[in-house]
């Protein structure tokens, strides 16, 4: 199947998009960690009716509106992260989640023993369509400002964008030089 790609000139810099003829496959900011990964060949530039969904709801969001739709998205990856970004999804625009209350909602779903919050953080963290897929939604426990692919810098802007108060939060500790 043909992919496509554009790109995003947002406040936060520029975006990368990824899609086929019927959905969003990708969506990253220029020099994300895991940046385009597990795309291989070549897309053609194109301007689909997807992207232009996905630039209007962009817009919308960086304008400061609750997106009141959502472009059609097909995640891609194992079921585990499908299921992780599955549960991202549900987090309601200005509000957050731990990483251990996904890996609770991981385990429900699975009727499975508790799942480690570490292996839901390498899920979010590959999460493919940023923002759309609100993975900066995600912190640690107690309000720890763990990473984001994006740049702890993006982060907190996209917080304080949905009117999140982040004062409350915590950074995360600078690693020392040797």
């Amino acid at each position: 199947m043909p992919c496509f790609t554009a790109s995003y000139e947002s406040p936060l810099g520029l975006i990368t998009m990824i899609c086929n003829e019927h959905a969003l496959l990708g969506l990253w900011f220029s020099g994300q960690t895991h940046f385009m990964e597990g795309f291989t060949g070549t897309c053609r530039t194109a301007d689909t009716p997807i992207f232009s969904e996905t630039k209007r709801w962009l817009d919308g969001y960086f304008s400061g509106s609750v997106p009141d739709f959502t472009p059609p998205l097909q995640v891609t990856g194992s079921p585990f992260r499908r299921m992780v970004c599955d549960i991202m999804s549900a987090i309601p625009y200005g509000q957050t989640m731990t990483y251990g209350a996904i890996a609770v909602e991981v385990s429900r779903r699975m009727s499975s023993s508790p799942m480690s919050a570490q292996a839901v953080g390498g899920a979010v963290g590959h999460n493919p369509i940023s923002l759309i897929i609100p993975c900066h939604r995600v912190m640690g426990a107690g309000g720890n400002l763990t990473g984001y692919a994006g740049g702890i810098e993006r982060k907190i802007a996209l917080l304080k964008l949905e009117g999140i108060d982040v004062s409350r939060l915590r950074l995360p500790k600078q690693k020392r030089e040797p």
